[in-house]
């Protein structure tokens, strides 16, 4: 039984599984040099966006041109992977550990654990629904879960963009 064709080959499940290894390889590396990039710059939603808004080309390649041959399609599992899970790791670290200890929260200990959840939760809910969501369209065809992945990212990046800025505003007033 296949699922896709590489370079014209038809590759099985247990091939399709072992590719998408890579995508999560890219992942781990992706978050490693996301939180180094965040460290180094002390600003996480600027890496964030930058790596989501670089994800968006790279799915875009890899749907046009991930299928021409196996070293291709694994050079853009990786990228993809690397860019996508930068930002996720991120977010549901660094970002909620900032969120849970500012000063707004009066010292409150327990608003590290209740904005995790939350961010967690979001995302297990995201989870749930995108393969389900993905399901749906894969009827129309891929380029429509494409599509539903890029557009999703796009929105991601645009609801970090007023925290960037805030970032900005305090690089440039020297915080």
């Amino acid at each position: 039984m296949f699922i896709a064709a590489v370079a014209g080959v038809h590759i099985s499940h247990k091939t399709a599984g072992l590719l998408s290894t890579i995508f999560d390889i890219g992942g781990v590396l992706g978050g490693i040099t996301a939180g180094f990039i965040s460290d180094m710059i002390e600003a996480r939603a600027i890496t964030s966006i930058l790596f989501l808004f670089l994800s968006i080309p790279a799915l875009a390649l890899y749907r046009i041109f991930g299928s021409l041959s196996m070293l291709i399609n694994i050079i853009l599992m990786f990228l993809s992977g690397f860019l996508v899970n930068g930002p996720y790791s991120l977010i549901t670290t660094a970002v909620a550990a900032d969120l849970g200890t500012q000063s707004l929260n009066n010292q409150n200990s327990r608003a590290l654990a209740t904005v995790t959840a939350i961010i967690d939760g979001t995302g297990s809910v995201g989870a749930a629904l995108g393969p389900l969501l993905a399901g749906y369209i894969s009827t129309r065809g891929w380029n429509s879960v494409f599509f539903m992945l890029i557009l999703s990212i796009f929105f991601a990046g645009l609801f970090l963009i007023r925290v960037a800025r805030t970032e900005i505003r305090e690089k440039l007033s020297g915080k």
